[in-house]
């Protein structure tokens, strides 16, 4: 409008100066050019482009690179000068160095000094990066973490169990310390290795391409059974996962005196805890991988049976809570994993079981979770042997056509990875009670399972009643 107002005003004036003089229509025209630069400039400065990169509030699989890529849709919560300096750090800082040269780039401070000296930085540090070799991923994991261990290891009948196949905080803290302080990155399952499509529409595996800084070492994390099950209750754990008033995933836990607590009281939190203190653990955004099961599902949300025994219990309530709780888990960084539906040896159940428990979580869980492609084995277990897969097996091709590609059995070995055409393969280290216990010279074992990770001797837990019973006993 004010271009066309302007342009009004330039036909009155040739018709009072008869054509005879262009001079006032020029400078009318100056002005108009001014104003318009000076109007465009305060709009950008008030509203930045909304394609400028930020810190991602979300993650996806792009199948044809492989690399989870952050949502950058959104501008930085703070536009001014240092805020964008501020964020393409942080990016930067967990080796998205493409990430932050492009918020700086497409930033209103591009010109800046500061800025162009950051965009030089990064261009020269992605000189030096040195890709990963996938095939040298390891895969550490533990189960629901011991909160209290006077109420876990308080001579009942759970004791054994906790004692073998639990990690309390504070060796949990301790490993993540150690890992940091020894070069390790934390990423995803998807990094390592990816389906792509070939020109024939053909899907196959392709080895991913995870970029570090020399002597960094990518490792993968999951958490097995993170359902906090009923028989947990007052042995010293979380109660449940919730999403906290800042939109993160969190815990409750039930304190003596009969109030719930909320915080960082299992892995999910406290994992989020060190990566915002220490980013530079994180590639990517990466978190850990979070395995449920289906009889007791998704954080403490239950299905079928918890609805059979309490007839009372808002079950489609508690569902819509659960898949709530599984999308906070996936906008944080975490991947989703089947544990199987009711935590069945899917190596050695006949093959009807086999059928129905995986039916099962496809029905009941992955209705919650979404399109999950992760299966890590109860018990340790696996469809085949050390050897690559079988993919024309019966098993194999149950779980494939179920949409599932990436398998994870238990293997104590530093590096356990296979990738097939169309699957990838991982061993996983369990470290625990039982682990950690049998690599200490005091066991009279004296394994080395761990060296690579951290000082055994530094992290094991002395309030765990030794010795810890063997998984024969």
């Amino acid at each position: 409008l004010g271009s066309v107002g302007f342009s009004a005003r330039g036909g009155r004036s040739r018709r009072r100066h008869g054509g005879s003089s262009k001079l006032p229509y020029l400078i009318l025209i100056g002005i108009l050019i001014v104003l318009l630069g000076i109007a465009a400039f305060l709009w950008v400065r008030r509203f930045p482009a909304a394609h400028v990169s930020s810190v991602p509030a979300t993650t996806e699989t792009d199948s044809e690179n492989g690399v989870i890529s952050l949502d950058n849709a959104s501008a930085p919560a703070d536009d001014s000068l240092e805020g964008v300096i501020a964020q393409a750090k942080l990016l930067a800082d967990g080796y998205d160095y493409d990430g932050a040269i492009n918020l700086l780039s497409s930033s209103t401070y591009a010109s800046d000094e500061s800025v162009t000296a950051a965009i030089d930085e990064y261009n020269a540090t992605k000189e030096t990066l040195v890709r990963a070799d996938p095939r040298k991923v390891t895969h550490v994991f533990f189960h629901t973490l011991i909160m209290d261990t006077s109420k876990a290891f308080d001579g009942d009948s759970r004791e054994k169990g906790y004692n073998q196949v639990m990690t309390t905080k504070d060796e949990f803290m301790k490993i993540l310390q150690s890992m940091y302080e020894r070069g390790f990155v934390l990423v995803r399952l998807h990094d390592v290795a990816y389906e792509v499509t070939a020109e024939d529409g053909s899907r196959h595996f392709q080895e991913g391409d995870i970029m570090l800084p020399e002597g960094k070492k990518p490792f993968v994390m999951s958490q097995d059974d993170v359902c906090y099950y009923e028989y947990m209750d007052g042995d010293g754990f979380a109660s449940r996962m919730i999403i906290g008033e800042d939109g993160k995933p969190t815990n409750e836990m039930k304190m003596d005196d009969g109030s719930v607590s909320v915080g960082s009281y299992d892995l999910v939190p406290l994992l989020d805890d060190f990566i915002k203190e220490h980013p530079d653990f994180s590639y990517r955004g990466a978190k850990a991988c979070i395995a449920f099961t289906g009889y007791r599902t998704d954080s403490a949300y239950n299905t079928d049976e918890y609805k059979a025994e309490h007839p009372d219990f808002n079950f489609e309530e508690e569902r819509a809570n659960a898949a709530k709780v599984v999308q906070c888990l996936r906008d944080d960084g975490f991947e989703i994993a089947s544990h199987s539906w009711g935590h069945r040896n899917m190596g050695t159940i006949p093959m009807d079981k086999f059928r129905e428990d995986t039916d099962k979580w496809a029905n009941e869980v992955e209705t919650l979770t979404g399109p999950c492609d992760i299966i890590l084995f109860p018990f340790g277990s696996d469809i085949g042997d050390w050897h690559p897969y079988d993919t024309s097996s019966e098993r194999f091709q149950y779980l494939y056509n179920k949409g599932f590609r990436y398998f994870c059995n238990v293997d104590s070995s530093q590096y356990f990875v296979q990738i097939g055409d169309d699957y990838m393969r991982q061993g996983r280290r369990n470290l625990d009670g039982y682990r950690m216990y049998y690599d200490l010279p005091e066991s009279g074992v004296g394994g080395d399972h761990l060296s690579d990770l951290f000082d055994v001797n530094e992290v094991f837990d002395r309030s765990r009643p030794t010795p810890v019973p063997k998984m024969t006993e």
